[in-house]
């Protein structure tokens, strides 16, 4: 598309509100967006340079826009949501309609019936849902079952045919689950009565159904009818328990919508709640691809038009976790405390486990896929340039000053790739000098990865803090790598990070993914440190009681080293295999010391 194409058609756009349409060369619809303002907005694409790769390939493939002009900004998002389901363009975000729902169907019939339906049918039936879970329809059915006595045949109950004896009883109303309406055992009144309550307790109000129970509990036991009294009680247990289990908050939170919302590089997750006098009448979460950086309000509104949608909502209320637009009509609340804030934090944490449990199913099924969005994500928390595909972590080992060594792993793709793994023995420090040991182990790495052609890290973490990341720096500035891969110091008590030239450290969230691939990198670090500085210390140990024999050198401690491979070895070796070694003075004199330490 040309400059000057572009600059025509944004000119004759309308600052308005409206929905925007990018086409390619081939007239494809490419994305679907709205705007409060369509001429600021459509310009904003072209008007600057774009960090995200995805939109910058988008805005190359313009061809021609179009747009729609509406009365207001909540009919454009509205007619954006419906647009986008209809269309599916490749940048936008995918909002699929799963499987069909259950719902609960009150017939519109004479006497009633109530049944689970996956079809809505436009007959005058009252339908409640849909449900996210049919193990939530089975239960409510039960409850209903165990509460009211319901017909459960499709006669066609007309008076007449029951007036004519056309019906009998069948096995339901001997077991007691129906009180027999097919042969007028039980008038339409007093099924209406149920069918009224069971209205109740499907909007989440149980108050009513409790009372009338109740009542009829005291009548019974009144009269002295004792068993009937108990039998009602056994119901109103059933229901004080189903109630006590589904109400969450206060009840007189009624008829309100929850959202909220979590999101990563790749993924956002938006939380729906329904709540009915205090209860959960209804919960769902939206798994959403990001395509081009779309902020979480841009996401959370357009969920909140789809799910609304979707499941049928006419709540006048909602509660978000901040201001977004909605359609007209609606009290929107963001709160701050008390126990709207609770149900709003219910939602977060629905969606956040709801994260968890796809991430672990990525880890499992889709490994490339959860691989893309650790680095993804890790070049977001760590402000860095490019994703940390390899990764290296730098630990220094020494306990009093003695035998410091240093260690070095290497994690690519976010896991550890041991083969990299390297050690060093520390040569040119004398004593426990951390920063010095750092500076050269540093320098040693990279000069010679360097030397040979090898490929850099994008991200170098130092075990240690400011001191041992200044260390560092003198290393990458002497081999002039300064500024050609990103560095960070972690220190360890408080998970600190420190980056150069920044007295203030970055914190990040405890439970963030990032942190724990850092966590990950500098306990395997400390861990190769600490096996290698503990195996050095027992050679040399044992090396050491070796020179200690009267007689014998380095020279030939080194010589029986090599050929025993060991001193266990040298202990169980006989005159012979020694003299052969180091001759028969000194292989005497070894034979001596071990006879003496047994």
């Amino acid at each position: 598309m040309s400059e000057t194409s572009v600059k025509l058609q944004i000119s004759t756009l309308p600052g308005l509100p409206g929905v925007y349409q990018y086409y390619d060369k081939d007239g494809k619809l490419l994305y679907v967006g709205k705007a409060k303002d369509l001429k600021k907005r459509v310009a904003s694409y072209f008007n600057k340079d774009h960090d995200n790769a995805r939109t910058h390939v988008l805005v190359k493939k313009i061809a021609a826009i179009k747009h729609i002009v509406v009365a207001t900004e909540t009919d454009a998002l509205l007619l954006e949501n419906n647009l986008i389901k209809k269309y599916q363009p490749r940048y936008n975000v995918m909002l699929k309609d799963d499987k069909s729902y259950p719902w609960l169907c009150i017939k519109k019939e004479r006497f009633p019936r109530v049944f689970s339906t996956r079809k809505l049918i436009k007959d005058g039936s009252e339908y409640y849902g849909p449900y996210t879970s049919g193990k939530t329809v089975y239960t409510l059915l039960d409850l209903i079952k165990g509460l009211y006595p319901l017909r459960t045949c499709n006669y066609d109950l007309s008076e007449e045919k029951i007036h004519t004896g056309k019906y009998k009883v069948c096995l339901e109303y001997h077991l007691g689950n129906c009180l027999g309406p097919c042969e007028g055992k039980q008038d339409e009144a007093s099924y209406s009565e149920n069918i009224e309550a069971i209205r109740n307790i499907l909007k989440g109000n149980f108050k009513e159904s409790l009372q009338g129970f109740k009542k009829q509990m005291k009548q019974f036991a009144e009269n002295l009818q004792f068993e009937e009294a108990q039998r009602i009680k056994e119901k109103i247990d059933v229901l004080e328990n189903y109630q006590a289990k589904s109400t969450v908050v206060n009840p007189k939170i009624n008829n309100v919508d929850v959202f909220s919302i979590v999101s990563d590089e790749s993924y956002a997750y938006v939380n729906y709640l329904q709540i009915s006098f205090g209860s959960i009448i209804r919960s769902h979460t939206l798994e959403i691809k990001k395509k081009l950086e779309e902020t979480n309000e841009e996401l959370l509104e357009l969920a909140v038009v789809e799910l609304r949608q979707r499941f049928h909502s006419q709540c006048k209320e909602m509660y978000v976790p901040f201001d977004i637009h909605v359609e007209e009509g609606i009290a929107v609340h963001v709160p701050k405390l008390g126990d709207k804030k609770k149900i709003l934090e219910l939602s977060e944490r629905n969606a956040k486990y709801y994260r968890l449990e796809k991430l672990k199913q990525d880890k499992i099924v889709d490994p490339e896929r959860h691989e893309k969005r650790i680095m993804a994500q890790m070049k977001k928390d760590l402000r860095l340039s490019e994703e940390p595909r390899h990764i290296e972590c730098f630990d220094n080992s020494n306990i009093q000053g003695t035998h410091p060594v240093a260690a070095c792993v290497v994690f690519k793709n976010g896991k550890p790739s041991k083969k990299d793994y390297r050690k060093f023995n520390i040569k040119t420090v004398e004593g426990p000098d951390d920063f010095a040991s750092m500076e050269e182990v540093v320098h040693r790495r990279y000069k010679r990865m360097l030397d040979e052609g090898q490929p850099l890290p994008q991200l170098i973490i130092i075990d240690g803090g400011k001191g041992q990341l200044s260390s560092a720096l003198k290393s990458l500035d002497a081999l002039q790598l300064r500024g050609k891969i990103a560095i960070v110091g972690i220190a360890k008590r408080l998970e600190e990070l420190f980056y150069p030239n920044d007295p203030v450290p970055l914190y990040l969230d405890k439970k963030s993914e990032t942190l724990k691939v850092i966590q990950q990198l500098r306990n395997e670090a400390h861990r190769f440190g600490i096996t290698f500085h503990r195996n050095k210390r027992s050679k040399d140990a044992l090396n050491t009681s070796l020179e200690t024999i009267p007689g014998i050198g380095e020279k030939t401690v080194e010589q029986l080293l090599a050929h025993f491979k060991s001193t266990k070895r040298i202990g169980k070796a006989s005159f012979d295999e020694l003299e052969a070694v180091v001759g028969a003075s000194r292989a005497k004199k070894v034979i001596t010391h071990f006879q003496n330490i047994t």
